[in-house]
């Protein structure tokens, strides 16, 4: 009888451990879960996708966005991996409305939705208040448009938009404007901001060297020198790309020529 009953203690204890075990398992694997859904908070609050998102963003291109009293700048490397690939065929600034221009980073493919629902918005607005969409507005827009994502709908995506966009433009009341907006749907103000891969060490020279108080031909030396110093390729006007939106000019948005950029790099 004591056999027996030592018997069915040792089967109870070795029960007991194998259920702990089994337990185990299954919250590691549920864990593992949170990694992958996009509409779930894991237990520690966070939704890695986004996060993951994020971090994609940290591959891509480095974009750098100036924002003075006389107007606003965009500077944007364009990495070229092949002598056969043609530069002008690689756009990392693409204009919105005539007073709004938008530099990315990232996923490009992923950010052409975002332009192209930017756009759509902003004529939109012209056509029904006659008047422009203001910068903030069409962020706002691109942003609810950011944060449909793992909807049940074919017309969001399943998972978050893996680009990064600097927003940058002139208001009707004068005021220039330079917005960030993440693939969370998080959009911020900025004086000067940078994104991509040297983001961390532009952003920490661009906290250094910007002041308010900054011309808008020295915002756009500014952006330059700091791309210079991020870039690993000698920087040239052939692998960068420069957008303006000044108040002398109407407030029009324009990508900065050749020759242009040429003879500010002369001067760095």
């Amino acid at each position: 009888k004591q056999w027996y009953q030592r018997r069915v203690r040792e089967f109870q204890t070795f029960q007991h451990y194998f259920k702990r075990i089994n337990l185990s398992n299954r919250m590691f694997q549920s864990r593992a879960e949170y990694d992958r859904g996009v509409n779930v908070f894991s237990p520690e609050g966070r939704i890695f996708q986004v996060e993951y998102a994020i971090e994609a963003i940290k591959l891509g291109s480095t974009a750098i966005g100036v924002q003075t009293k006389e107007g606003v700048c965009l500077a944007v490397e364009r990495r070229i991996t092949s002598s056969l690939m043609i530069p002008s065929s690689i756009e990392k600034i693409v204009e919105v409305d005539e007073h709004i221009g938008c530099a990315m980073s990232g996923l490009i493919a992923d950010s052409r939705i975002l332009i192209d629902h930017a756009r759509v918005e902003a004529q939109n607005h012209w056509f029904t208040f006659n008047e422009k969409m203001s910068v903030e507005s069409v962020t706002q827009s691109v942003s609810n448009l950011a944060l449909s994502f793992g909807e049940y709908d074919r017309n969001s995506m399943s998972r978050p938009f893996g680009v990064a966009i600097l927003m940058a433009g002139i208001d009707e009341n004068g005021e220039s404007v330079l917005l960030h907006m993440d693939p969370s749907g998080t959009y911020l103000k900025y004086g000067a901001k940078a994104i991509g891969a040297g983001s961390e060490g532009a952003q920490a020279t661009l906290e250094e060297q910007y002041h308010k108080s900054m011309s808008l031909d020295e915002g756009i030396k500014l952006c330059l020198t700091v791309l210079k110093q991020v870039m690993e390729e000698k920087i040239s006007s052939t692998n960068i790309e420069v957008g303006v939106c000044r108040k002398e000019a109407g407030s029009k948005f324009h990508l900065m020529k050749k020759d242009n950029i040429d003879d500010i790099l002369k001067t760095l």
